[in-house]
């Protein structure tokens, strides 16, 4: 694909290119150098959209990468805001149940107090019975727990126990639950910590991923704009070239269609028409002859060489200035057994076939031009 891409763009760019480079004999030397110039400037322009391809690539890696860490840093910061909110609402139970539990106990040490002081009375009016039962017990827990102590007292005396038992039974049951409220408020305070390392790292990432996004934009936009520059500058070139060769090139009065001034410059089948549609190009600017390697070139009539040298996507290329505005040109040779200036006749050895440049085999690429623009070979042989 990126061999048919390239011999696009040199037959795209080919015609003018190697027309702004028929020159009058006089000239030759010099339009030999720009040659030189314009197909170093087409070979920077093809590694640069090359290059452009891959940094492309790259841009849509970026793309990529940017949006599975922007989803996995949307994943990541819902469930830190649900961890949150859970733990805003564990530290508001928290505060509820220490505000409660102080209340309990505060209830319990004046329930306490309460029944210490009945023990009191009662140790010193109650029977020896009762009190054997207060001095054999080891403390408040042990003596609520006592049934024969229950059983001794009156009613008054019993509620006053069951209300320091019940305040016992409520501090603990508070004390427990503030005790897995903070066992679980721990265990949430660590996963919220984490989990916001985890959204920092991927925010930083992400960052990452733009920054080189826009480094890599910059970079294509950057080659783009040098390649469009190189592009403008051979356009110029050549325009300029293809002027001068215009004026210069309208002696001898013009040529007839179908005059048949021209001889085939190889005998072979016709393997690409003229103006042949193609996957590269929309229209084939000239016809292909389908002959081995090392078939000797033929001048189709007698001229002045005004190109012989490599040329980009043509490979060996030779093209012969016939005046009148007339000229042939003879690409992809193996061999090239002429030069810029020569005066060679019709049915000349110009050089050998080959499959130098952008081609698919061995054939002999001619092209017939009337003042710079491709004409169908068939009338003119």
């Amino acid at each position: 694909m990126r061999r048919r891409v390239a011999l696009f763009v040199a037959l795209a760019i080919g015609p003018l290119l190697l027309w702004g480079l028929l020159p009058l004999a006089s000239s030759g030397s010099k339009l030999g150098r720009i040659a030189t110039r314009i197909h170093h400037k087409q070979q920077k322009v093809d590694r640069l959209k090359s290059k452009e391809g891959v940094l492309s690539t790259d841009i849509a890696q970026a793309t990529s990468r940017i949006v599975t860490l922007q989803r996995r840093q949307d994943v990541l910061q819902a469930d830190l805001d649900r961890k949150q909110a859970e733990l805003q609402r564990i530290q508001e139970d928290l505060r509820r149940t220490r505000a409660r539990l102080a209340r309990l106990r505060a209830r319990l040490a004046l329930s306490r107090t309460v029944l210490a002081r009945r023990l009191v009375q009662i140790y010193q009016a109650q029977p020896p019975d009762i009190v054997t039962v207060l001095l054999s017990s080891k403390g408040f827990a042990d003596l609520l727990e006592r049934s024969e102590f229950m059983h001794r007292i009156n009613d008054q005396d019993k509620r006053i126990v069951t209300a320091v038992r019940d305040a016992r039974d409520a501090t603990r049951r508070a004390v427990d639950h503030l005790a897995g409220l903070e066992e679980r408020q721990q265990r949430l305070t660590q996963q919220v910590l984490v989990q916001r390392n985890q959204v920092a790292g991927v925010k930083l990432r992400l960052a990452g991923a733009r920054a080189q996004k826009a480094r890599v934009l910059r970079s294509v936009r950057g080659e783009r704009q040098e390649a469009q520059e190189d592009l403008a500058a051979l356009q110029r070139e050549q325009s300029r070239i293809q002027g001068v060769l215009t004026n210069g090139s309208n002696s001898g009065g013009p040529v007839r269609q179908g005059s048949g001034r021209l001889v085939w410059p190889v005998n072979g089948p016709i393997t690409s028409p003229f103006c042949e549609r193609r996957a590269w190009e929309a229209c084939h600017p000239g016809i292909d002859i389908g002959v081995s390697s090392g078939t000797p070139i033929h001048a189709a009539a007698a001229g002045v060489v005004a190109l012989a040298g490599p040329a980009g996507g043509y490979g060996n290329y030779t093209c012969i200035n016939h005046g009148g505005g007339l000229s042939t040109c003879y690409a992809h040779q193996s061999s090239i057994q002429v030069s810029v200036g020569q005066h060679v006749s019709q049915g000349q050895v110009i050089g050998l076939t080959g499959c130098t440049g952008l081609c698919f085999g061995p054939h002999l690429h001619f092209e017939v031009r009337i003042n710079g623009g491709v004409v169908n070979p068939m009338n003119y042989l």
